[in-house]
């Protein structure tokens, strides 16, 4: 090959090459389907199945729910919040369902304000999402938004004396949502809860999404850690038996992790 023929060799592979790393399909990792509205729309998470449900500072059982709840009296908590990385969920054939999430009542009433993400399998698909909801309605999808297993999430529900904030921070993708609502009817800010939830799909709990390991750091209610409130304890159980599906481990310092155990 002549000097001239192997520059231009050179020349051509060096166009090529820029041209492949500004392929976005080549030049961005791959994007994992993320949450619409329409699936969102028949989507819940209200509790399901609690056992001991008048015990404090305490280890319960819940069919759907799986982490911390900190209990009082009327108006004893107007903010909750916490952060976690989103999982990387592990998917089969089977279609199941899994949500992170912070929130204020829900434990021992029918009202419920809250934030987070979702790590579903949805026709053998990893998919992933960001959402708001006000019992009793049901969960809505925040739009325009990325959202992949590892990525850093902050959530946070706050209650300002008339309205409740819902914000949800993806320091990862660099995205940030908020939402403002005047509550569910009857709402008692009476509980604050860190959650890993099988979330109520079509009318029934869903079977849980393999996350493996979610942990949640700087958990706090009203501006201190979550554990100096004495909170419950909730493990998530079959309905049809003891057998545990998701595990939270001991609270400190605001910091516990949830473990995944069975669908």
């Amino acid at each position: 090959m002549s000097p001239r023929s192997s520059a231009g060799f050179v020349l051509v592979t060096a166009a090529a090459l820029t041209a492949a790393l500004a392929t976005p399909a080549l030049a961005a990792s791959h994007t994992p389907a993320q949450l619409t509205q329409a699936i969102a729309s028949h989507e819940s998470h209200t509790l399901h199945g609690l056992a001991k449900p008048g015990k404090v500072n305490a280890t319960v059982s819940s069919t759907n729910w799986s982490g911390y709840a900190a209990t009082g009296s009327t108006g004893a908590y107007t903010s909750v919040t916490s952060s976690w990385t989103q999982p990387t969920v592990t998917c089969g054939s089977a279609t199941t369902y899994s949500s992170f999430w912070v929130g204020l009542d829900g434990y021992s009433n029918s009202a419920l304000e809250q934030t987070g993400t979702e790590a579903d399998c949805i026709g053998g698909k990893a998919t992933y999402g960001a959402w708001w909801e006000v019992l009793p309605a049901s969960e809505s999808a925040y739009s325009g938004v990325t959202v992949k297993g590892g990525d850093k999430f902050t959530a946070t529900v706050t209650y300002t004396g008339s309205t409740f904030t819902m914000t949800l921070a993806d320091s990862t993708e660099g995205w940030t949502k908020t939402t403002t609502h005047a509550g569910s009817s009857g709402f008692k800010n009476a509980s604050a809860e860190v959650i890993a939830e099988a979330p109520e799909v079509g009318g029934s709990v869903a079977s849980l999404a393999n996350f493996g390991t979610v942990t949640f750091t700087g958990a706090k209610a009203n501006g201190s850690n979550l554990d100096t409130y004495a909170p419950n304890e909730i493990v998530m159980t079959k309905s049809s038996s003891s057998a545990v599906r998701a595990q939270p481990g001991s609270i400190s310092g605001g910091s516990f992790a949830d473990v995944w155990k069975a669908s």
